[in-house]
């Protein structure tokens, strides 16, 4: 499997056997049930790797239970230490002033609670990992999750395993995000087409459900570049209805599967609660 992340330089590690903050998994949230079924899915995987830990699913908006909600049922039972895990792929809007504004106002109600904010999902290796994964099957590929660290992804040398597969006829992946109208936390994002080729070999273009580059100029691209077989690797936690909108745009070529409840993001989601958990353990030293 995967070794987490290390905590930050001069932090004290966290056991994993002990009991701990409460964790609250905050989730976009969405019109499609399909997104909500999912993440409770993600979540229930959270939850089953260490029991010892309470651990909740909360929603900024669309779907239900709200962080509100979570909040005031968690110090309602006497929890007074929660860690507040954002379930985003970018450091945008939500990340930086919803979730905040939400975690500040309930601190007002709840003086006695600490509600610690953890960073974002991001392009973390694991992941990256993950959506090779989701290509490699929608390929009929090995599995490639239990040859990946964080530190030194073996993609290169996995793929390699299955020249010929990947080779004839050759494999391009279109990465597809939501997009943002900020042009900066796009380019942000198209670091993920990047780390993918350099981890499969393969040629990558970005595009974006919302904006442009959209996904007919990827597959255009891929093709120009030499790609016969095109798979689009959705950047995304859960399906809804943008990931039917990548469909319905590029219905001939392959669309692997959204990252859902993989292993590698139930790992990504405990390495930020650890190194959140560990930091408040130097702070407080």
């Amino acid at each position: 499997m995967y070794r987490l992340p290390a905590p930050p330089r001069g932090a004290v590690p966290v056991p994993r056997g002990g009991s701990g903050p409460a964790l609250i998994a905050v989730a976009h949230g969405s019109r499609d049930p399909r997104s909500a079924a999912t993440m409770a899915a993600v979540v229930a995987e959270v939850a089953a790797a260490r029991p010892d830990i309470p651990v909740r699913l909360a929603f900024l908006d669309l779907s239900t239970p709200s962080v509100d909600e979570v909040v005031d049922d968690l110090a309602g039972r006497g929890h007074t230490d929660v860690i507040v895990v954002p379930l985003l792929l970018g450091n945008a809007f939500h990340a930086r002033v919803d979730l905040p504004a939400l975690l500040t106002e309930a601190g007002h109600r709840h003086p006695r609670v600490r509600l610690t904010q953890a960073a974002v999902l991001g392009p973390d290796p694991l992941l990256i990992a993950a959506v090779a994964d989701r290509v490699a099957l929608s390929c009929r590929l090995p599995s490639l999750s239990t040859r990946v660290t964080p530190l030194v992804p073996a993609f290169p040398a996995a793929f390699a395993d299955a020249a010929d597969p990947l080779s004839d006829p050759p494999l391009g992946i279109a990465v597809a995000a939501v997009g943002s109208r900020d042009a900066a936390a796009n380019r942000r994002t198209a670091v993920v087409a990047r780390r993918l080729a350099a981890a499969t070999g393969c040629p990558t273009e970005m595009c974006f459900a919302t904006v442009e580059p959209g996904i007919e100029h990827a597959v255009d691209r891929l093709r120009a570049r030499g790609a016969e077989r095109i798979v689009v690797a959705p950047w995304f936690l859960a399906p809804g209805l943008l990931t039917d909108r990548l469909v319905a745009a590029a219905p001939e070529v392959v669309h692997a599967e959204v990252i859902g409840a993989h292993s590698a993001l139930v790992d990504v989601i405990w390495a930020r609660y650890d190194t959140s958990v560990a930091t408040e353990l130097v702070l407080s030293a």
